[in-house]
């Protein structure tokens, strides 16, 4: 069965990566969450998906004092998604963003704070990021920890060099250095590599679709997980009913 997922919690009920919306996902009864964590300046953990924030500042220029008191830290954003199914810990190091680590110790912070929960919440914990060596570098450090590799598809980036299926070169790339799943934006998704993925162990999760058809079809081609912004819209998609509207719009 597929996994919903819902895109920095969920968006359309209360304001993304925030605690509002971790617990909203849980309200309307999604399998589990994704959300994205960024270096501060002193070194915590910021769950933000933009280099910057609305006003312009840089979150790697700022403090935890300085942030915005709606953007919360990596440990309370786990709190608050505890006993969820799936906690999608999406690293942001980035070669372009401003907060870009080369030396990839903002990595061992997230796995240092993810390797401090009880061996039966890391079960439920999944890192990812577009970053291959980011990925790389979690599992040689935690290799208990879950791992896939954000794409936007075969072959988009122009890593595959001509005459190669980008497909399978893609697969390959994941299930050779031991990672668990693969992460393609769904307009990339087609039975070929879902199939081929499954066929090597790995499994597909799929960003950020909405569109309640699409969802249905992912489901139907074998797609493991789909993130949306709508996760109580991809329940009922999939027959599954979501917590009541009314219950949904109430902030905990």
């Amino acid at each position: 069965m597929i996994q919903v997922i819902g895109h920095r919690g969920a968006p359309h009920l209360a304001p993304e990566n925030t605690i509002e919306s971790f617990h909203a996902v849980r309200r309307v009864g999604a399998d589990g969450v994704e959300l994205d964590v960024r270096r501060a300046a002193d070194g915590s953990l910021a769950v933000h998906h933009d280099a910057h924030l609305g006003d312009g500042r840089a979150v790697v220029g700022l403090s935890r004092a300085e942030l915005p008191a709606e953007v919360p830290d990596l440990a309370a954003a786990l709190d608050a998604c505890a006993g969820l199914d799936v906690i999608n810990v999406e690293i942001k190091n980035w070669p372009d963003d401003v907060d870009f680590d080369p030396s990839l110790g903002h990595v061992d912070r997230v796995v240092e704070v993810l390797s401090a929960l009880g061996a039966e919440a890391r079960a439920h914990i999944l890192v990812s990021g577009f970053h291959l060596p980011s990925m790389d570098r979690v599992r040689e450090i935690a290799p208990e920890l879950a791992t896939a590799w954000l794409v936007l598809g075969p072959g988009a980036d122009g890593r595959t060099p001509d005459g190669v299926d980008p497909v399978a070169a893609m697969v390959a790339e994941v299930a050779d250095r031991g990672h668990r799943a693969l992460h393609p934006h769904h307009a990339f998704v087609t039975d070929e590599l879902v199939a081929a993925a499954h066929d090597r162990g790995v499994a597909v999760n799929t960003w950020t679709c909405d569109d309640p058809d699409r969802i249905r079809w992912l489901a139907e081609v074998g797609v493991d997980a789909v993130v949306t912004n709508v996760p109580d819209v991809a329940l009922a998609a999939l027959g599954r009913a979501p917590a009541s509207p009314a219950a949904s719009d109430r902030l905990p």
